[in-house]
């Protein structure tokens, strides 16, 4: 018998609930930075306790975004020893000057502020150059043979000049803005336009409260002067409060190549109640300026459907292709691991992927072997082709929903301790843990589905499509933000725990 879905709250959103905004690169990628260089546009997002760490997007139009990448590839630049989806990569910014493109953020957990540089944004980055000022979302700013560096200890816009060759700081940390009075003031960006220093951040925290602010100095160091109409964007108001689009935050602007500004920011999308599962996502939206030289973002309302392209009639049209479908065949960009991966756990042989089991369950959150990719879309599909073969007598295999490691359900292939090989539904939120009945099986090649909408997630098994058993299913508010915690969002992927190994030969995605 499955959960049953939590009740709707008194602002119940569902799929067919007013227009909605959709995302511009959707599913778990939060605290977006973007910088242009020359006609081509680049986005870096957060990654908390995954492997490879900050996905890098292109886009030659602003609409159409191919992930090229992940800035952090390699172990000695993103060690993630015991990282949850608290701790790991948080907000990265990317900048470019002078033939460099610069990424710089947090490790929270293991290491502090770092930044790494690249002559291309496909890489390879360069090794960590570790920073001095530390506070979180440290961010970039270069003028005239300099380098500046903002981020928020003590819960202040604090400022330094470093060496952007060697991270030495050159002059002494000195706070510039606190914000309005909201908490967590983060995110700091720093501007120039005309003769003023614009310094963006974001207040309030990352939850429904999140919001923009904006102050202005004709010096970078201060004093600042806050927007009179601060905050200037957020859905924490009374025109916003039936939007399915909440928590919107943490932003970033850039000038396209017609003079139009823009600024991607982080939101989350509410299904069935005050409940976001799929994760923060990177939105974007129009930026003018106003007589008195402020920023008036989104024409001063709140985020709208998209129906028609009249703010992006400025912008060249190019189309990229989606990467979101691959699978086990070209293994793209968008697939990571959970904390640094032990490579002697993942075997390719020809198109099958072997994983063997680790000892750490999901659970255990100790680098167990899994592979996943971000649940991207409410409705989707996911099957997997397994071969259960090579477990052993307590193993366990199987397709997972994962959003942290005490909060994911799985549909499981395991072997019993007589031998037999069976299926089953497990469901983890915090400290309660739910298997469903038993499904014996007569043949260790099995059929794994998930299907989901923003309703539920229902798990079926069979050998092959036509023989598929409804297995059992949960409510995707059940795997929340606001219920099992965490800053990331589902992803969907296999894992092996045990002794032995299993095959997995596709892995489909489809929306």
């Amino acid at each position: 018998m499955a959960f049953a879905a939590l009740a709707c709250c008194s602002q119940a959103f569902s799929a067919c609930d007013k227009a909605h905004a959709h995302p511009l690169i959707p599913g778990y990628h939060p605290d977006p930075s973007v910088c242009r260089v020359g006609n081509d546009y680049y986005i870096v997002n957060s990654s908390f306790q995954y492997f490879p760490g900050v996905p890098i997007f292109k886009s030659s139009d602003m609409k159409h975004w191919e992930q090229i990448g992940n800035v952090l590839d390699r172990e000695n630049q993103l060690p993630l020893k015991g990282a949850s989806s608290w701790l790991g990569i948080y907000a990265p910014t990317i900048r470019y000057n002078d033939g460099t493109f610069y990424m710089i953020t947090t490790n929270v957990g293991n290491g502090g502020n770092f930044m790494v540089t690249a002559s291309s944004p496909e890489g390879p980055w360069s090794d960590p150059i570790w920073l001095q000022q530390q506070g979180i979302d440290p961010s970039l700013y270069f003028e005239n043979g300099k380098c500046y560096m903002v981020s928020n200890p003590d819960n202040t816009i604090t400022l330094c000049e470093i060496d952007p060759s060697t991270g030495k700081q050159l002059t002494e940390s000195r706070g510039i803005w606190q914000g309005t009075g909201g908490r967590y003031p983060e995110g700091p960006h720093i501007y120039k336009k005309g003769e003023y220093y614009y310094l963006l951040i974001s207040e309030g925290g990352t939850e429904i409260a999140h919001s923009l602010t904006i102050a202005r100095s004709r010096n970078i160091y201060g004093p600042y002067e806050s927007c009179p109409r601060n905050p200037i964007f957020t859905h924490c108001c009374m025109a916003a409060q039936d939007s399915q689009v909440q928590g919107t935050g943490h932003g970033d602007l850039v000038e396209d190549t017609n003079g139009q500004w823009w600024m991607t920011f982080l939101a989350f999308r509410f299904y069935n109640g005050s409940y976001h599962h799929l994760g923060r996502e990177t939105f974007l939206v129009p930026v003018e300026w106003d007589d008195q030289g402020w920023p008036v973002v989104n024409h001063g309302k709140p985020l709208q459907a998209v129906t028609k392209d009249t703010d992006f009639a400025s912008l060249p049209q190019t189309s990229i292709a989606n990467s979101a479908a691959k699978g086990f065949k070209t293994m793209g960009p968008e697939w990571v691991f959970i904390q640094n991966p032990d490579s002697t756990k993942y075997e390719h042989r020809g198109k099958t992927l072997r994983l063997h089991g680790s000892k750490s369950t999901l659970t255990d959150n100790d680098r167990p072997t899994f592979m996943g990719r971000r649940q991207q879309h409410a409705d989707m599909t996911v099957s997997v082709g397994i071969d259960a073969t090579l477990l052993k007598p307590g193993d366990e295999a199987g397709l997972t929903a994962y959003q942290i490691h005490d909060g994911h359900c799985e549909l499981l292939v395991g072997r019993a301790t007589d031998g037999r090989l069976y299926a089953t539904v497990r469901y983890r939120m915090k400290t309660l843990e739910k298997t469903e009945e038993t499904l014996w099986l007569d043949s260790p090649k099995q059929q794994l589905v998930l299907r989901a909408t923003p309703e539920a997630y229902e798990f079926l098994c069979g050998k092959d499509a036509k023989s598929l058993k409804p297995l059992g299913s949960i409510a995707p508010q059940l795997m929340s933000t606001e219920v099992v915690g965490g800053f990331t969002g589902i992803l969907l992927g296999i894992y092996a725990t045990g002794t032995g190994s299993a095959d997995f030969q596709y892995f489909d995605y489809t929306f």
